[in-house]
């Protein structure tokens, strides 16, 4: 994985094998970020990244120069190579938490521009994050909530989906607040 733009364009980043993770690959990344950059000035954002894994999402708003980035997984090793990563790169912007995603979503009271989810692909509960994030009214009023997900799950009747993309194996569900 690499970071496609801004700050250390370019690097590559190597993750543990042992994480149980499957990064974006970079062209959907460079994809979703390429949509992205017609709707936020990303010096001006603040981003949620739920199931962060090794924190390639993560890095990329971090190089961009989102205000903040929170980067959260349940998986503690996960965690621990998101925070080494970030200060190694000295992206003091990103914020790193270990959680269950259903449970800190619950709970959460802030609110964020984006907020980014690829949970596992053969997680039972998918269907819950949006509604918990529009249950909680967590979006900013232009905020999107986008959702890496399998091609068997569709989100299209949604009150709140906008698009779905699809680049290779990889399918974003896009849900805007305001749209």
């Amino acid at each position: 994985m690499r970071i496609i733009c801004g700050a250390h364009k370019g690097k590559k980043i190597k993750a543990p094998e042992a994480l149980p993770v499957r990064p974006t690959t970079d062209m959907a990344k460079e994809s979703l970020f390429n949509i992205l950059n017609n709707y936020f000035y990303f010096d001006q954002i603040r981003v949620l990244d739920l199931c962060a894994g090794t924190g390639n999402v993560s890095y990329e708003f971090a190089a961009r120069g989102a205000l903040e980035v929170w980067a959260l997984d349940n998986h503690p090793q996960c965690v621990q190579f998101i925070q080494k990563t970030a200060n190694d790169l000295n992206f003091n912007n990103i914020h790193t938490i270990r959680a269950d995603v259903l449970a800190f979503l619950g709970q959460c009271t802030q609110k964020f521009n984006v907020i980014f989810a690829d949970p596992p692909y053969r997680w039972e509960n998918h269907a819950q994050i949006p509604a918990l994030v529009f249950e909680r009214n967590l979006l900013l009023p232009d905020g999107f909530l986008v959702m890496e997900h399998p091609a068997d799950i569709r989100f299209d009747e949604h009150p709140k989906f906008y698009q779905r993309r699809v680049y290779g194996r990889v399918n974003f569900s896009i849900f805007a607040e305001n749209l």
